[in-house]
């Protein structure tokens, strides 16, 4: 067996069809939970290591900073680390700074962080006035408009048919406030976060030198999560692309989510047809979830457009190769036998749209190696206030009885819904983080500790890892031991204990140098360590992530689905986010409504969603419902 070959033990025979498919138009339709990440890298790598692909000729694209982090460190063992792993803005910023002094001359327009203040400004010049809220609104028009691929002219004809618009500003002032905005970033040489993806297309497809430049650079591109790609985003890929072929998509139409923000999962369920002798293959078998909560999932996406058909693996025989099951993005060797019920055809020739998934879980029903498993359930509270009590004693117990707090997530629509929560957890003594709240790297205490082990990396000899970072950190307050206190001190004791993690996790023989390159790469990249505490998180951050055990709260009408939610396309949206909420968990799964909201909100009824599961709602404990 050749050390190529060796890349492809690790993989089941869905994902070895991928990682084989090393040219052409190739489409992953990858469900939750399939070991996407992993058969993408090995992909990428087996490509490398059998020298189809030259690393430096390879792009691999995402949508977050984390995710581009995670692809780079999981392709640098597999010998295919000097592959570029980047979000589409990063790539095509790069590329802007490079050929903007060959293109225009001197040096690229700045980039504004924040539309605001250009939009109040042309307001202003507009006479109109417009509170913070609208700004708000008008800023995530501009930016729809963009990321849509509409001229001012085009989005004109949106706005009149199809789009809302505020309620203090018209048609008209609209688009007049569209165009004064564009003449305020030209007038000041400035582009927005949308213009950077703007001027790389228009340079690529109007000048030809930078497109031969940029075509001879890279010539294998891997696009992951490809249902939230955006009109923009496909057509500076086009561009990159030019008239090659060699383009991999991964991609899950039921978890399409920022449909608001432009995402389209058209192109993802037009590829077959876009590129009709694409090989299409299905990741069927998930590695993630109890067979009880892959058939809540199951449910609720039945019958959707590209949605996944989820069928429960028989257990494996007894000393068959499979074995137990593997955790999650970790897949075992492979199995002897395809599961009862998938798919025969892992990969085919498709003109069409892309046949259904058949996901299979690789545990059988009620035999989830840990003490979390437990059958999904839906419980009824009187009001908001005893749904986060209920919640946290929840937590509170698991925790108690050994769970890891790392282990457990909270989900909810909106982030306003995370005040209560942390009211109740407080209460109960249950440390939690709230994601999207300050990051972690940004923290006062951790960029002091991070510079001081910068600084000590440069006259520490080669002493063990974790005593010359436990020296370190431990100048900063921390000890192997947590303080008993609450608040601030445990705070900073556990954000300096995520860094300790860290030094444990390396591989051995890791040098303090080493190790504080990966903090920097990570600092940079906004990839973040595991923090010891509970998870509260909008559904929509939670994407991409995954917990032992979740509780999706506020599973009623106004807020899952949203209030503002109309229409089909609208409410299946929603449907999708309870969907990726749901598969977000391994082993426990815990649903929840409240009958009362606040004064404004008033009486709620049980989310529509829910009869779908096939979950049966029982009302809390001493829960009295009006």
């Amino acid at each position: 067996m050749t050390d190529s070959d060796a890349l492809l033990d690790a993989l089941d025979p869905q994902q070895r069809v991928a990682a084989r498919s090393l040219l052409g138009p190739v489409c992953i339709l990858a469900g939750a939970g399939t070991g996407k990440t992993r058969a993408i890298t090995h992909r990428i790598a087996y490509g490398v290591a059998t020298g189809v692909y030259s690393p430096n000729r390879v792009m691999a694209l995402t949508f977050t900073a984390r995710a581009a982090a995670e692809l780079r460190t999981r392709l640098r063992p597999l010998g295919a680390g000097s592959v570029a792993a980047r979000t589409f803005h990063s790539a095509a910023l790069a590329q802007l700074n490079y050929f903007w002094p060959q293109v225009i001359g001197g040096e690229a327009p700045r980039i504004i962080d924040n539309k605001a203040r250009a939009i109040a400004q042309a307001a202003e010049l507009l006479r109109l006035r417009v509170d913070t809220a609208t700004l708000r609104d008008i800023a995530a028009e501009i930016e729809w408009r963009k990321v849509s691929n509409l001229s001012v002219a085009d989005y004109e004809l949106k706005a009149r048919t199809v789009r809302t618009m505020p309620a203090s500003v018209s048609v008209e002032q609209m688009i007049a406030l569209h165009e004064r905005y564009e003449q305020l970033k030209d007038e000041r040489r400035q582009l927005d976060f949308e213009d950077v993806l703007l001027v790389t297309a228009g340079m690529i497809e109007l000048e030809r030198s930078v497109a031969i430049q940029v075509r001879e650079q890279y010539r294998f591109f891997v696009v992951d999560e490809y249902q939230d790609v955006s009109p923009l985003q496909h057509h500076l890929l086009q561009q990159w692309l030019g008239d090659r072929r060699d383009l991999c998509v991964v991609g899950d139409a039921s978890q399409t989510i920022y449909s608001f923000a432009g995402a389209s999962a058209e192109f993802l369920l037009d590829f077959g047809r876009r590129h009709p002798n694409a090989t299409v293959v299905t990741l069927e078998q998930n590695y993630r979830s109890t067979p009880e909560i892959i058939t809540v999932a199951n449910r609720l996406m039945r019958g959707r457009p590209g949605a996944l058909t989820l069928h429960a693996a028989l257990p494996p025989e007894p000393g068959s190769e499979s074995g137990a099951a593997p955790g999650p993005e970790s897949v075992g060797p492979e199995p002897g036998a395809s599961p009862a019920g998938a798919s025969a055809a892992s990969a085919a020739e498709a003109p069409g749209s892309p046949p259904a998934q058949t996901l299979a879980a690789e545990t059988s029903p009620g035999t989830a190696a840990v003490q979390l498993a437990a059958e999904p359930r839906v419980t009824a509270y009187s009001h908001d206030l005893a749904e986060a009590e209920g919640v946290a004693r929840e937590i509170a117990a698991l925790v108690g009885a050994g769970t890891p707090p790392q282990d457990i997530a909270v989900l909810y629509r909106v982030n306003a819904q995370s005040a209560v929560l942390e009211q109740a957890l407080a209460a109960a003594g249950v440390a939690y983080q709230l994601r999207g709240a300050t990051r972690f790297f940004d923290q006062p205490d951790v960029k002091r500790a991070v510079m001081e082990l910068r600084a000590a990396s440069v006259s520490i000899g080669e002493e063990p890892l974790f005593k010359s970072v436990s020296d370190v950190l431990r100048s900063r307050g921390w000890a192997q031991e947590a303080p008993e206190a609450v608040g601030a001190l445990r705070d900073r004791w556990e954000a300096l204990n995520a860094l300790m993690g860290l030094a444990e996790s390396m591989p051995p023989g890791t040098t303090f140098r080493q190790f504080t390159d990966e903090l920097m790469e990570r600092q940079s990249s906004q990839h973040e360590p595991t923090v010891r505490a509970v998870t509260l998180a909008t559904l929509h951050s939670a994407k991409g992530l995954e917990w032992p055990a979740v509780f999706i709260v506020g599973v009623a009408e106004g807020l899952l689905p949203i209030s503002y939610a109309t229409g089909f396309e609208g409410i299946d949206e929603e449907r999708r986010l309870l969907y990726v909420g749901i598969t977000r968990a391994r082993e426990r799964l815990a649903l929840s409504w409240a009958a009362i909201g606040s004064r404004r909100s008033g009486e709620r009824a049980p989310s529509r969603f829910l009869p779908e599961t096939g979950i049966r709602s029982a009302d809390a404990p001493g829960a009295a419902r009006r």
